[in-house]
Parts: C-alpha cells; sequence; structure tokens
C-alpha cells in the first residue's frame, strides 16, 4: 500500500512538472528573427576638373588598389592656361630683376651726367665772379651780372638733378616698388601651382582599395567637374545592418557578440561584434493606431562586423539574426 501511495505521489509530481515545463513554454515569447543585409563603404568617383575622357584604365568588376589610374582626360584649354601661367610668372621674375638691379651702363652715364653738371657749376661761378667784379668798377651793365646769376643757378640746378639721378641708379627701385614686383612674383607662382593642379587632376585615380561596380566613362565622352565616373565599393571591409524597432533593443549595447547567418553563403553562422546602434529618421517612426495606452516608436539601425573575415560575403547579400528572449 505505502509503495502504491509514493507512486501515485511520483506519477503526480511528474505530471505537474511537465504541465509547468509546458506552460513555460507556451509563454516563453518566441525568438525574434531579424533580417538585414551586407554593406560597405560605395564611393562616386568623379573629376575635379572637366575634360574629354581620352584613356580609361578599369571596367565594370575589377579589382584595384589605391592609386590605381581609372580615368585619363585631355584638356586643351588647361594645358594652354598652364603655358599662360608660366610664361606669366617668367615676366613676373624679371620684372623683379628689373627692379632689384641696374645696368652699369646707366650708373656710368649718370656719372657723366652729374661731372658734365658739376664743371657747368664750376663755368658759371667763375663768370659770375667776373660779371661781379667789373660790375663794381663799373665796366659792365647790370643785366649782365643779372644773367650770369641766373645761368649759375640753373647749372646748380642741374648739378642736383644729376646727383639725385645717380642716387636712383645706384640704389635702385624704391622698397614699394620691389614689394609689389615680390607679391606679382608670388601670385604668379600661386596661379602656376593652381594650373599645374588642375593639369594633374586630370588622371583620376581610385581614393582606396575596392571593386568597381558602376562604369559611366566612355572614351571620347566630355564629362563636367563632379560628374559620375566610376562607382567603386570596398569590399575587403563589409559589415551587416538591421533594422529594430526600440522597444526590441532591450539589452543589446555598443560591443556585443552575437551570431547570424547569410543565405547565400549556406548555414555557417558568422560571428558578428555590434559597432553602432544608430537612430534613424523620423520617417522609420513606428506609429501608434490607438489615441491612449500606445505610443511611437523610432527605428534604430544597429550594425555589425565580422569578429573574422568571411570569403565571399559581398554587399546586398541578405543577413539572418535570430535574437533570442523576444
Amino acid at each position: 500500500m505505502m509503495g502504491m501511495r509514493a507512486l501515485r505521489w511520483v506519477i503526480g509530481a511528474a505530471a505537474i512538472a511537465a504541465l509547468g515545463t509546458t506552460l513555460w513554454f507556451a509563454t516563453r515569447p518566441p525568438p525574434l528573427t531579424v533580417q538585414g543585409e551586407v554593406s560597405a563603404d560605395r564611393v562616386d568617383i568623379s573629376p575635379r576638373v572637366s575634360g574629354r575622357v581620352a584613356k580609361l584604365g578599369a571596367d565594370t568588376g575589377d579589382r584595384v588598389a589605391r592609386g590605381t589610374m581609372l580615368v585619363e582626360l585631355e584638356s586643351p584649354q588647361l594645358v594652354a592656361a598652364l603655358s599662360a601661367a608660366q610664361a606669366a610668372l617668367g615676366v613676373a621674375r624679371a620684372d623683379l630683376d628689373r627692379v632689384n638691379s641696374t645696368r652699369p651702363e646707366t650708373i656710368t652715364a649718370r656719372r657723366a651726367d652729374l661731372a658734365s653738371a658739376d664743371a657747368d657749376v664750376t663755368l658759371y661761378q667763375d663768370n659770375y665772379g667776373r660779371q661781379a667784379q667789373l660790375i663794381r668798377s663799373g665796366n659792365t651793365p647790370q643785366a649782365r651780372l643779372d644773367e650770369a646769376a641766373r645761368n649759375l643757378e640753373a647749372a646748380i640746378r642741374k648739378r642736383e638733378s644729376a646727383e639725385a639721378a645717380l642716387h636712383l641708379a645706384v640704389t635702385g627701385a624704391s622698397p614699394e616698388e620691389r614689394a609689389l614686383a615680390a607679391a606679382q612674383v608670388k601670385q604668379a607662382e600661386a596661379a602656376l601651382r593652381q594650373r599645374s593642379v588642375d593639369v594633374e587632376e586630370m588622371v583620376v585615380r581610385a581614393p582606396m582599395d575596392g571593386e568597381i561596380t558602376t562604369k559611366v566613362a566612355e572614351l571620347g565622352e566630355n564629362f563636367s567637374a563632379g560628374a559620375p565616373l566610376f562607382s567603386m565599393v570596398d569590399i575587403a571591409h563589409p559589415w551587416f545592418t538591421f533594422n529594430l524597432r526600440e522597444d526590441l533593443l532591450t539589452g543589446l549595447t555598443v560591443g556585443d557578440s552575437f551570431r547570424i547567418t547569410v543565405p547565400a553563403l549556406g548555414s555557417k553562422e558568422i560571428p558578428v561584434r555590434v559597432t553602432v546602434i544608430n537612430v534613424q529618421g523620423q520617417y522609420a517612426t513606428w506609429r501608434a493606431t490607438r489615441a491612449t495606452g500606445d505610443f511611437d516608436l523610432r527605428t534604430f539601425e544597429v550594425r555589425a562586423v565580422p569578429a573574422e573575415p568571411v570569403e565571399g560575403l559581398r554587399p546586398g547579400m541578405s543577413a539572418i539574426w535570430v535574437r533570442q528572449g523576444h
């Protein structure tokens, strides 16, 4: 009898445990399955200057390294502008040399003019002295003395002018003229550097390692500055992006790790790490349908990177994240 009673207790306890387990599984929230996709940095490549496509260095699907020549443009206008800038710099430098120096022949001529002016002053000084002696003895009219005085004064002024001309020839241009000529040289050098950069920009190179996904450029076509020529993606550094309603973010923080699957790569689980949790725009807000008892919910982007390189991963592939506890 005691054995039967104990057996009934065991059977009853087992039934209660089984019922509890069934209720626990029935009331436990199912896992949350979130579908995301593989993304990667994408760059649209455009020229900084206008020109005609003269050479193409890549095509759609090509893997290129940073610095690879993608497009070479030609522009006769830019080449002519570069030549004009080079000529303008030469003119500015020649003018600076002219301002900072005086020809020896010019200085010699100015010294000769000064010597001639000195001789004239000496001559007119002697003539004035003779006329002054004669006027005191009454042997010459006053008009002769006045004429000699005027001639002496003119000779003195001429000598002063010759001295100034010689000083100008020796010292050269004024500080203001020198500064202006030097500034014009710097301006011409800056213009030449700008034109040189413009010509260098006619060769468009890959800004990073990646794969060409779109080719717009064709030989012979004209493109303006900023027009897209190629698009490329950084295949080597993909990430996964998922969109979650904010009430589903509970317990998730940057740095967390979890596993996902990519259908295109089979059932293999890929470990990833959360790097970004960022709110989306107002367009991604879930709106409440009831006036009371509910509220609007924002959508957040959860970005994760693979913990290790994954062969065959490409942007646009779907990614499945099964999150337990939701």
